[in-house]
């Protein structure tokens, strides 16, 4: 208990290495991860999603944020989401690389998580990262998520304000936006707006939310420039307003992505694949009985 409290006093106090540890010890559930995440100081520090499809310039928009924050006093964490590969449950975890001109700055603290096989990009050890960076001294935090979609839904769970960046060439995705991001999404960024039909995909994507009735805003930007960059800024740390109704809801989503990690604890990836390679070597192999039979034995050997 003594080491867990000087981890959580090294945290409060901003101290990057103790950061960093206690983000070691969550994510790969390394005791005392469970009652560090129980005795956290949980701070109500924005936290912001920011997501869209790839190619759109999430991390270099990510980049150009950052250093517009930290040349305004602000101190700010990143936490970039990789995707896990389904083959050897590995990550690149790259976005290192495509922040690399923040690392030696001392009000930038980066972190990246794999998403552990998460649709959406989110799994339960991103939220609880995102706890741990929240009881720390920062101004602001930025979640970069991969993909977008459906399943992007799940950052509403963890984020306070979600930024959904397209681009110019991004095309019939406009429409993909009615299907559920609209529900999530509080403001839109066409980034690389220097390129040809940026005018008129924003001027499209305005008409889209007025017709639903929606007044998010749309900023242009050209990150790699630092075009549109201030104006962006200056939005996201506008103090936000919280709809009361809506936070049960998003709190819901988080409760349930803890839940359901608890729940899988048991569950190795990498045995449940060599079991089903020994079980394809049957020809009567069936997937529902394969599972069925899985499901019995751990829920035994559990006991």
């Amino acid at each position: 208990m003594e080491q867990t409290d000087k981890l959580i006093q090294g945290i409060t106090a901003g101290n990057f290495i103790s950061i960093a540890r206690a983000l070691t010890l969550v994510e790969n559930e390394i005791k005392p991860s469970a009652v560090l995440l129980r005795a956290l100081p949980i701070r109500e520090v924005p936290v912001i999603g920011i997501t869209g499809p790839p190619g759109a310039g999430k991390s270099t928009l990510v980049n150009a944020i950052t250093a517009t924050l930290v040349e305004n006093g602000k101190k700010v964490a990143i936490l970039a989401v990789d995707p896990t590969s389904p083959f050897n449950f590995g990550s690149l975890l790259g976005d290192r690389i495509r922040m690399s001109q923040q690392f030696n700055n001392p009000h930038v603290f980066i972190r990246s998580v794999a998403t552990r096989g998460a649709l959406g990009g989110i799994s339960t050890k991103t939220i609880e990262m995102v706890d741990v960076m929240r009881a720390a001294n920062f101004d602001l935090i930025l979640v970069e998520t991969v993909g977008v979609g459906q399943s992007e839904l799940e950052i509403a769970g963890l984020a306070d304000r979600t930024v959904v960046v397209l681009v110019p060439e991004s095309g019939d995705e406009i429409q993909n936006i009615k299907s559920g991001l609209m529900e999530i999404a509080q403001g839109f960024v066409v980034n690389k707006a220097d390129r040809e039909g940026a005018d008129t995909f924003a001027n499209n994507l305005l008409k889209l939310l007025r017709q639903q009735h929606t007044h998010l805003p749309v900023f242009k930007t050209v990150a790699d420039k630092g075009e549109g960059i201030k104006a962006l800024c200056d939005w996201l740390l506008t103090p936000m307003e919280f709809d009361n109704k809506l936070k049960p809801y998003l709190l819901a989503e988080k409760a349930f992505k803890i839940l359901q990690h608890e729940r899988m604890r048991d569950i190795d990836k990498v045995k449940l694949r060599e079991a089903v390679k020994v079980a394809l070597r049957k020809s009567d192999f069936n997937i529902y009985s394969f599972v069925d039979r899985w499901a019995s034995s751990n829920l035994k050997s559990s006991v």
